[in-house]
């Protein structure tokens, strides 16, 4: 039997088959920088409390300041801890020179610093969404050094 729609789809799903972040990066550095800056639950928090997220150290100083009220949402817990290591990450590659954005096998976003020291944002950005430690300022201040 010829189905030669059936044809036509499976050559339409490889042409669309997804690419990993780690071929992302080295393709179009650009567009997976500003993907990873999004942050937007991160963002819309923020903005309710007045705070400005505009990619500087200062602004982790002010998330840091910010009541924990997140804590309380156990659905919306990770997905703040996982835009505040993006947002701090973002603050770092925009603001360290030599940091940019690298991504290991598993596909989860890191900086790499000059030296070759690779951060683990998101990681950090879930602790400090979970205790509050170590604080985002704080940990720009020792990558800011290095």
């Amino acid at each position: 039997m010829n189905m030669s729609f059936l044809d036509r789809w499976r050559k339409r799903q490889h042409a669309h088959r997804s690419v990993p972040l780690a071929e992302s990066v080295r393709a179009d550095p650009g567009s997976v920088v500003e993907l990873l800056s999004e942050c937007e639950l991160l963002r819309a928090q923020a903005a309710t409390e007045g705070v400005e997220l505009d990619d500087s150290a200062r602004s982790l100083e002010a998330l840091d300041q910010l009541q924990p009220v997140w804590r309380d949402d156990p659905e919306v817990l990770p997905w703040l801890g996982n835009d505040a290591g993006l947002y701090l990450g973002t603050v770092v590659v925009r603001t360290v020179p030599g940091a940019v954005w690298h991504v290991w096998p598993d596909g989860q976003p890191v900086v790499r610093l000059e030296s070759g020291r690779e951060i683990d944002v998101v990681a950090m950005g879930h602790e400090w969404a979970d205790i509050g430690a170590p604080e985002l300022s704080q940990v720009y201040a020792e990558v800011s050094e290095s």
